[in-house]
């Protein structure tokens, strides 16, 4: 044990929900140790600079403490700003760039990082989706030009830019990069615009499209990437499309091999984890999931306004 200290919650993951389950975890006086691989709220620091939430602010609160921002829906700047400040005000105690490599379990649990090992008598992995993209497995994939994770649009202009997909991401990048004066063209597995797109930017799009300042190839997907071409099945017919830059937004997926090599079970196609809906508890005995990794594949199912109540599910399941 690190300095002989037996911690009653380890939390790996110190996202918006790792951060109530330490907040949980200190008004019920447990010891516990937040572990985080990268920054505080590490997915949230890698969202597109220029990324509007979907939901307002009050939904994204932690434990009643206000987030005011200046619009309804606050921006990823402001987010950042909110959640590091409720960690420092609350002197949370989390370690940062410290990568989780393994968890084992005897009597209790042992937590091996990059850095030391810890022990814990509790384990809640709260660690999101955003670290693996989900590959298109196609030649070219490995080209420099091609990125899975999209940043800031100044990039890409005056270039000739794919956007793969057709989700928020891609939407939000598209007409970002458009507007800086890109060339993009939208490659798009069906046949419209993704159902779930942010109701005021849905229309943007389909009218973008609808003009041809931005065009859009649905039923379509991507076969081969050149450098400087991209190549296409379009409804069944090749087409090679003059390009500089590949933005391919196509999703991103939890590490499933992580939570199989700690002992969580997997069901079905969707990959989901085995845990009780009540407790949060895996079919491990202490360990348990906090936020989006519960959905699985499904990661459009948990997000914070809606996972915000793990913490409290499970710190009252491990001091009731």
């Amino acid at each position: 044990m690190k300095n002989g200290k037996l911690f009653d919650v380890i939390i790996i993951g110190a996202g918006p929900i790792g951060i109530n389950c330490a907040l949980e975890a200190k008004k019920k006086k447990l010891s516990y140790l937040v572990i985080e691989k990268g920054p505080l709220v590490n997915s949230l620091y890698n969202y597109p600079a220029n990324m509007q939430f979907f939901s307002t602010s009050e939904k994204l609160e932690l434990d009643n403490i206000p987030f005011i921002s200046k619009d309804p829906k606050p921006s990823k700047q402001e987010a950042l700003e909110y959640y590091r400040r409720i960690a420092v005000s609350n002197g949370l105690n989390i370690n940062l760039f410290e990568k989780v490599l393994s968890v084992d379990q005897i009597k209790n649990f042992k937590v091996t990082t990059d850095t030391c090992s810890y022990h814990a008598k509790n384990i809640i992995v709260s660690t999101g989706f955003y670290d693996l993209p989900n590959k298109m497995n196609v030649k070219g994939e490995e080209l420099p030009k091609l990125t899975h994770y999209y940043n800031d649009p100044h990039l890409y202009a005056f270039q000739n830019v794919a956007v793969i997909g057709a989700s928020n991401s891609a939407v939000d990048a598209a007409l970002e990069i458009y507007r800086k004066g890109g060339h993009v063209t939208m490659i798009i597995r069906g046949d419209s615009i993704g159902d779930r797109v942010k109701y005021w930017v849905k229309p943007d799009i389909e009218n973008r499209i609808k003009e041809g300042s931005i065009k859009a190839y649905y039923n379509s997907e991507v076969k081969e990437i050149l450098e400087d071409n991209i190549v296409i099945n379009h409804g069944g017919k090749i087409i090679k499309i003059e390009n500089d830059f590949v933005v391919a937004l196509t999703g991103y997926r939890p590490d499933f091999s992580f939570l199989k090599s700690i002992g969580v079970e997997l069901v079905g196609e969707k990959q989901i984890p085995t845990y009780d809906d009540i407790t949060m508890e895996t079919n491990v005995k202490g360990l348990f999931l906090a936020g989006v990794i519960c959905g699985g594949l499904e990661t459009h199912k948990w997000f914070i306004e809606n996972s915000r109540v793990h913490a409290s599910q499970i710190m009252d399941t491990i001091a009731p």
